[in-house]
């Protein structure tokens, strides 16, 4: 069974995103576990960690991962944000290991201007640091990127880098994101360059590395380099490029969520989880 959730808010408790994915009918979660705008967030609480695992039984163990705040950059050329962005990220994979997380998604990050090659360098070796810090069984999925600006990670080939030289390749898997791929330049739309794609995918990186994925449509057309999502459907994918995805039995038992635009009332989460269920053979 094709697992389809969708990122949701922990306005007023970790805890109350399981009663927002119940709402919309979803059976998997992402979530940020501290306001992604903060460098020093508040540990976790026993309380929080209670209500969580409480809340987390009652939803039927649903699979969860969280998202490093977008504040943290390992590829940077600074120190003083490398220094805060190692931290922060041990401290996120420290928090997600008290909630029973089993994963982190994390963008590669941006390399500043001073080329790709000394940002994956970088990025490696302080991701490296970082899990050194946390020592723990926390997985990190680094996220494909749509290549916008100086973001590392929009290529298959630095994915494979970066996990080639790290010395933590058992505890680093990956996130796709559809409307990231796309804007990469990677086709989903038919059958043919679906194929095309996940081959390429396999040939640098291994299929088995992908342990989650991020369903969002593109407001922007192939290899436009612009992270844009939108609803599924409605982008520059199109419903057959989620159909080719939601049916590939590789994939059939993965957590896949959604990361579209969304109001109060979370009636796009469930207009597009319903979009998505009726492509499913």
């Amino acid at each position: 069974m094709v697992l389809l959730g969708a990122h949701e808010s922990v306005a007023g408790g970790i805890h109350l995103a399981f009663d927002r994915i119940k709402e919309v009918g979803g059976d998997a979660l992402q979530i940020f576990t501290r306001n992604q705008r903060q460098w020093n967030p508040a540990p976790v609480t026993e309380e929080e960690r209670k209500l969580f695992a409480d809340a987390w039984q009652e939803s039927a163990n649903m699979p969860v991962a969280s998202h490093a705040s977008y504040l943290i950059n390992l590829a940077s050329g600074k120190p003083d944000l490398v220094k805060k962005s190692i931290t922060a990220f041990a401290d996120e994979l420290k928090r997600s290991e008290l909630l029973n997380i089993p994963f982190v998604v994390m963008h590669p990050g941006s390399h500043g201007g001073d080329g790709v090659a000394s940002g994956i360098e970088r990025f490696t070796t302080n991701l490296d640091l970082a899990l050194k810090l946390a020592d723990n069984q926390v997985m990190v999925l680094l996220e494909t990127t749509a290549g916008q600006g100086t973001g590392l990670g929009s290529r298959f080939e630095e994915l494979a880098t970066i996990i080639e030289g790290s010395k933590y390749q058992e505890k680093l898997g990956i996130c796709v994101d559809t409307c990231h791929i796309f804007a990469a330049g990677y086709d989903i739309r038919s059958p043919e360059s679906y194929q095309e794609t996940m081959t390429e995918f396999d040939r640098l990186v291994g299929i088995d590395r992908i342990k989650f994925f991020h369903l969002n449509d593109s407001k922007k057309g192939l290899k436009c380099k612009v992270d844009r999502h939108e609803h599924i459907g409605k982008g520059e994918i199109g419903l057959e490029g989620f159909r080719n995805l939601l049916n590939d039995p590789r994939f059939a038992d993965h957590p896949m969520t959604l990361e579209t635009p969304k109001g109060k009332d979370l009636q796009e989460d469930r207009d597009n989880l319903a979009t998505l269920r009726s492509l499913i053979k």
